[in-house]
């Protein structure tokens, strides 16, 4: 049978526009050939929520929003359905929260899936919930930065009023003594050290004969490393025989003997036994002087009279029954 070009016209022009609405729902994220459930979620506020945006679970698109309408009531709450895919499970206990899909601020739904194995039905309600809008996430950014910023502002003014109090006219003149007074030390450093270079310059042939003689020193104690070796071996050696004596002994034995000359001392000086006495009673020691005044006269005595103790004969005895003169 053969079609006329009305009928051709009419068929091409309704698949045409079956397709143009396939394609318009499908881009508003319709499908036709796919079954979907519908939920629904109550907003006090969607912050600009509009019908279409994607329904996300962890970023995936699992379906889409749908109608958006005010409830009935007087309270402005707002009642957003939302179309999910059959596969989809979603416990009860979820939550259909809207977030900033991008940095532009559109909009999403985004599903956090409850922990339950209790799942929901077509037409159920889930639990609604929002995240901060734009302003009010840079409110909660700003308020610590603003809240620190006032209290650097407000330690800036202490310093600053510090520094007024330090600057001052009294301090501005001994900041200024200060620095004349380092320009004269820097100036005093400068003299110091061209002194220090021409004494340098001058004592230059004298200081080149102390550094001969430090190295000649450095080459005697290099030639003579083995004998200081040997000496340094011999002064262990003493060492080593001090360490093994019985020092520690001789010590005691000598401190007993101190101990022992104190105590002796100490009856000295109380006039106990001979030496006490001698020490301490003048009386002996006047007998002493007494008797050594007497034996010096004596001695002169026989100096000056020796006939009269010594009887020297050259002719023979003389007769002791003659008198003396």
């Amino acid at each position: 049978m053969k079609l006329s070009k009305e009928v051709k016209v009419g068929i091409v022009t309704t698949i045409a526009i079956a397709f143009f609405i396939y394609g318009f729902n499908f881009l508003k994220g319709k499908d036709f050939f796919s079954s979907q459930r519908k939920f629904y979620a109550v907003y006090n506020d969607i912050d600009g929520l509009v019908e279409a945006n994607p329904l996300l679970i962890n970023g995936f698109r699992v379906g889409m929003v749908g109608k958006i309408q005010l409830m009935n009531d007087t309270t402005g709450r707002i009642l957003v359905s939302l179309i999910v895919d059959d596969e989809v499970n979603i416990p009860k206990n979820s939550i259909a929260k809207v977030v900033s899909s991008d940095l532009l601020g559109s909009k999403a739904v985004q599903l956090i899936l409850g922990s339950g194995t209790n799942y929901a039905e077509s037409g159920d309600t889930l639990v609604a919930a929002q995240e901060d809008n734009l302003k009010a996430a840079v409110n909660k950014t700003i308020a610590p930065l603003q809240k620190k910023a006032e209290g650097l502002i407000s330690s800036i003014d202490s310093v600053m009023v510090v520094v007024q109090q330090v600057f001052n006219e009294s301090a501005r003149q001994n900041l200024s003594k200060s620095f004349e007074n380092i320009k004269d030390a820097i100036a005093s450093l400068e003299t110091t050290s061209y002194r220090l270079d021409t004494l340098v310059s001058n004592e230059k042939s004298k200081i080149s004969n102390i550094l001969s003689k430090i190295n000649h020193l450095a080459a005697t104690l290099d030639n003579n490393s083995d004998k200081l070796a040997n000496v340094i071996q011999n002064f262990s050696n003493i060492s080593d025989s001090l360490a093994q004596s019985n020092l520690k002994q001789a010590i005691n034995n000598a401190d007993v003997a101190l101990s022992q000359a104190s105590s002796i001392m100490t009856k000295i000086n109380k006039g106990e036994g001979s030496l006490g006495l001698l020490v301490n009673n003048d009386s002996l020691y006047r007998k002493l002087d007494k008797s050594s005044e007497d034996l010096d006269k004596l001695l002169k005595d026989l100096r000056i009279n020796p006939e009269r103790y010594v009887h020297i004969s050259v002719f023979g005895r003389k007769d002791r029954n003659k008198p003396k003169e």
